[in-house]
């Protein structure tokens, strides 16, 4: 006896599949700090919650954190030690991406 078994993938929407482009003129005012503001700033405000151990509600602050690890925090994979934000869902790579773009750009405001 002979038993054949199909496996098919769901459909998924084109735009859960494609990536969303960094913008050519990236800033701070409009593309890093509403990402910040959308993912960070329940813990990360001024005063902190949670522990938090720094804000990240002004362009000095979230600078000084992405010169410190901020990038790397972001990066790690969801449920890993010091990966943030804590308790997920992690940040999109289309996010990090702008972020870093952000930094290698020289931080513009």
């Amino acid at each position: 006896m002979l038993i054949f078994t199909t496996i098919s993938c769901t459909e998924d929407s084109i735009s859960d599949l494609s990536e969303t482009e960094i913008p050519t003129s990236i800033s701070y005012q409009n593309d890093v700090r509403p990402i910040i503001q959308n993912n960070c700033l329940n813990c990360h405000s001024n005063p902190t919650n949670f522990g938090a151990p720094n804000s990240l509600t002004t362009y000095e602050n979230v600078k000084a954190s992405v010169l410190n690890n901020l990038i790397d925090r972001i990066s790690r994979v969801e449920g890993t030690s010091g990966a943030m934000p804590l308790g997920g869902p992690i940040l999109s790579q289309n996010d990090i991406n702008i972020i870093i773009e952000w930094q290698n750009a020289n931080f513009p405001q």
